[in-house]
């Protein structure tokens, strides 16, 4: 994989523009989240032919996150395909609402995903070099600041729908302030970067990996459902109207940016595993809660707790993964990958088992996700010996 050098900028400069980038990739996604019950209105989409979609966008992340760094080396360095990433990002994003019928709109979010994972990948692994520069540990800042942009994204999608937006211009306008904030930060991003390839497009995981990319795997299962679900979730079981269900997305993205904001203290304070086990067990109580109790409240309130639970999940994950693989980006690109395999199979299981059982009935299997990743943290903190942050 291509290393990223955070050389050329002062550590402040790097972090804030990782930072954007951050809060670009989470308002993009935010707003997406939000506006699929309208999407799904306009298209007259039943909840299996919405899980094509979402499956073509969660594909086209997997099929492209692996390769990352050989693009890296064949586009002209890790920075400038982090770049083109977030600007492919952008324009697709922008491009949805333009969508006349599912075809057409599956090879949207195919390109949105595939541009999404390859943001991804780079930008976790430069955060990795600018978090080692910094000298402590600072990834859930990142992370933070991606929830922050998808609560910022959720929102800003809902005011638009309340003043009657249409679909077209609700997806232009948020592909056009994603693309603003990308373009104000490119210039501190992968500065001096080299260029080294190292093995084929595809790498399995290595052994000591294995733990850690199977919670990668059920995390961003969780994190799937609940950024494609919840708000038709809110529409379908509670009844609410699409423009009050970006609640449950914002509700759920905000919880993250609480956890995430004390995240890098808590590390420090209980380690990786300890946080990964405690957030997987706030997760289940609250899809538990939202299934239980199908009301506005209590469905908020339990996505509220799954974004709590899962806010550190994902980042304590990457950063172990960076620092026990032989590079950063490939350890970021094993779990990535997995997690974006969950992210394939979870909403369009959760559609496929809705169509025939009802939508709650497939989140209560979410349940069962959620519980498993205790004792999975737990042998990989045992057995691969996950050091805290110093």
């Amino acid at each position: 994989m291509a290393p990223l050098s955070v050389a050329a900028s002062p550590p402040w400069r790097a972090r804030l523009a990782t930072t954007a980038l951050f809060f670009a990739n989470g308002f993009g996604i935010g707003g997406w989240a939000a506006a699929i019950p309208l999407i799904k209105s306009k298209l007259a989409l039943s909840d299996a032919q919405l899980s094509v979609a979402l499956f073509a966008m969660a594909a086209g992340a997997i099929l492209l996150m692996p390769s990352a760094g050989l693009l890296a080396n064949r586009f002209g360095g890790a920075g400038r395909t982090l770049r083109g990433g977030a600007i492919g990002f952008s324009v697709s994003l922008g491009l949805i609402g333009l969508a006349p019928n599912l075809p057409l709109l599956a090879g949207l979010t195919f390109l949105l995903g595939a541009f999404s994972g390859l943001m991804d990948v780079r930008m976790n692994a430069h955060a990795t070099l600018v978090e080692r520069r910094w000298g402590a540990a600072i990834m859930s800042s990142f992370h933070a600041a991606w929830s922050c942009g998808g609560l910022a994204g959720a929102s800003f999608g809902g005011l638009l729908m309340q003043a009657g937006a249409p679909a077209p211009w609700l997806f232009a306008v948020t592909g056009g302030a994603v693309l603003a904030i990308v373009v104000g930060s490119a210039p501190h991003i992968g500065g001096a970067e080299t260029a080294t390839a190292e093995g084929c497009a595809f790498v399995w995981p290595q052994r000591r990996l294995a733990g850690l990319c199977l919670v990668a795997l059920l995390g961003m299962l969780m994190e799937g459902a609940m950024a494609d679900w919840c708000a038709v979730y809110l529409t379908t079981v509670v009844g609410l109207a699409p423009a009050v269900a970006a609640s449950g997305y914002a509700a759920f993205a905000g919880s993250m940016l609480v956890g995430r904001l004390s995240g890098d203290f808590a590390v420090r304070r209980f380690g990786r595993t300890e946080i990964i086990m405690l957030g997987g067990g706030l997760a289940a109580a609250g899809v538990s809660l939202a299934v239980a109790a199908p009301s506005q409240f209590a469905a908020i309130g339990g996505f509220c707790l799954i974004g709590l639970g899962l806010s550190n999940l994902v980042p304590a994950v990457f950063s172990a993964s960076a620092a026990m693989a032989s590079s950063p980006a490939l350890g970021i690109a094993m779990a990535a990958t997995f997690g974006y395999a969950g992210l394939l199979i979870g909403p369009p299981l959760i559609g496929s088992v809705a169509s025939f059982a009802g939508l709650r009935v497939s989140f209560a299997l979410l349940v069962a996700a959620t519980i498993a990743i205790v004792p999975v943290a737990a042998a990989s903190g045992r057995s691969r010996r996950v050091a805290r942050p110093q």
